[in-house]
């Protein structure tokens, strides 16, 4: 049966990749665990300036070195590892709104398959409870080794540091501060910066 439509989708039923794949509409959704969640609408100005900053200081950083930058809509198909990773055993195909990838062979010509090294995601009223609640326990079940939740009213980036494969929370920067450490030390990024409130 071709689907053309979300609404055609049972939201109670698990879903694979191999599911997702067969998909022909226009609308973005992610699987976590095999439920079907739909991606929020366009996101607002200052989500996107503030995407476009993180994005840029981590282009520049890692230019020249081996790790790559993603941001959405880009597929990361996330296996649980205690099972094989066949199209139809990934149950979890997430878009990030940032990533940082440094196995290259993680990576194919649909996205990447495994965890990233770092995720970023900025909160917005539509994904909150799934950035924190479903998505927390999906990035530190898979072993994404840094976690950053992006609050653009609070004007804070909640990073979280995997731990012996549980995160612990290593700080919340606000806007004055510097962010450094964790998987890449020498990356420092200023949220002055990162948190300037774009002009109406």
């Amino acid at each position: 049966m071709i689907i053309t439509s979300i609404d055609q989708l049972n939201p109670q039923k698990k879903y694979s990749y191999a599911d997702y794949l067969k998909w022909q509409f226009d609308e973005l959704v992610e699987l976590i665990n095999g439920k079907l969640f739909r991606m929020s609408p366009a996101p607002s100005r200052l989500h996107q300036k503030i995407s476009f900053a993180i994005s840029g200081n981590f282009y520049n950083f890692f230019q020249g070195k081996s790790c790559d930058v993603y941001h959405a809509p880009f597929d990361v198909r996330l296996p649980d590892p205690k099972k094989s990773s066949g199209d139809e055993k990934v149950f979890s195909v997430v878009q990030p709104d940032i990533c940082i990838i440094c196995d290259k062979e993680k990576l194919d010509d649909r996205g990447c398959i495994g965890a990233p090294d770092l995720i970023v995601e900025i909160l917005s009223p539509a994904t909150r409870k799934k950035d924190l609640n479903e998505k927390f326990d999906l990035y530190e079940q898979s072993g994404v080794l840094e976690y950053w939740i992006v609050q653009p009213n609070d004007q804070t980036i909640t990073v979280f540091d995997l731990t012996n494969d549980k995160y612990l929370l290593r700080k919340i920067y606000g806007a004055e501060e510097m962010i450094s450490g964790g998987v890449f030390p020498e990356l420092v990024i200023d949220l002055t910066k990162v948190f300037e409130i774009p002009e109406l």
